[in-house]
């Protein structure tokens, strides 16, 4: 199990109220390496140099955006980040996570939830013991789909024969689908399975996560073959594979 006081956290966001304030509860929550920054330039430099594994990302900063930004400190062991914005509109969120975040929670916001939603990101992370045998073999960890190869132990998603770069959470969700294909899941049930906290997501993050995937794995994402909606009911993965 993941020993909280060994995960790195870069809390960038220039109202020092907030910093502290997030400090002191994730250092109670078990956290101790904390870091903070208050501008696009700090943030860069210190993720250059601490590589963190989790990134709280103010996206309205002095000196330009966190957006923007976002992609930028990707570059630096995939750090997981969450978006901190007081901009609350359903574009706001898209674009976010549509920007590379993994998450996106609104000011103003309980501190406990941030914590409880990065201790859910790092329990999803972990090696689980699956509550039912996946339809692939375990011990390979290799799950081929059509044109699409999924290596669990690499991270890797691997498209015609091409290496293709997935952040985190998305790597995470296609991972759920390719162990159960065939299988139909509700917003409510992948919310909970791949980010851990049932209730605090909404549908939003869910279906800009499943577009994620179906812009890489499906030919024409817009007319999906692959990774299908089933009305009413969820989304499934087509079942048809090959074995390893």
């Amino acid at each position: 199990m993941t020993n909280l006081s060994d995960i790195k956290i870069l809390i960038v966001d220039d109202e020092p109220s907030i910093v502290t304030m997030l400090q002191m509860v994730l250092r109670r929550e078990g956290f101790q390496q904390l870091h903070s920054a208050s501008t696009c330039a700090e943030a860069l430099d210190l993720t250059k140099r601490l590589i963190p594994d989790i990134i709280l990302l103010d996206i309205m900063l002095p000196d330009g955006s966190g957006l923007e930004l976002c992609a930028k400190l990707r570059e630096y062991g995939n750090p997981h980040v969450f978006f901190l914005t007081a901009k609350t509109s359903d574009l706001d969120v898209l674009r976010g996570f549509s920007m590379g975040g993994d998450d996106y929670i609104t000011k103003p916001f309980n501190p406990l939830e941030v914590a409880a939603r990065i201790q859910a990101r790092i329990r999803r992370l972990e090696p689980e013991a699956a509550a039912a045998p996946p339809v692939k073999r375990p011990e390979t960890g290799i799950y081929r789909f059509h044109r699409f190869t999924v290596n669990e132990a690499e991270g890797e998603l691997i498209v015609d024969g091409e290496l293709i770069p997935c952040p985190a959470q998305v790597f995470q969700l296609l991972l759920h689908f390719c162990k159960y294909p065939g299988i139909i899941f509700s917003k409510t049930q992948l919310y909970d399975k791949v980010w851990g906290i049932n209730g605090l997501g909404d549908d939003a993050t869910v279906m800009v996560h499943i577009r994620r995937i179906r812009e890489r794995i499906e030919i024409d994402p817009s007319n999906p073959k692959l990774l299908l909606t089933v009305r009413g009911l969820g989304y499934k993965l087509a079942k048809e594979s090959q074995e390893p």
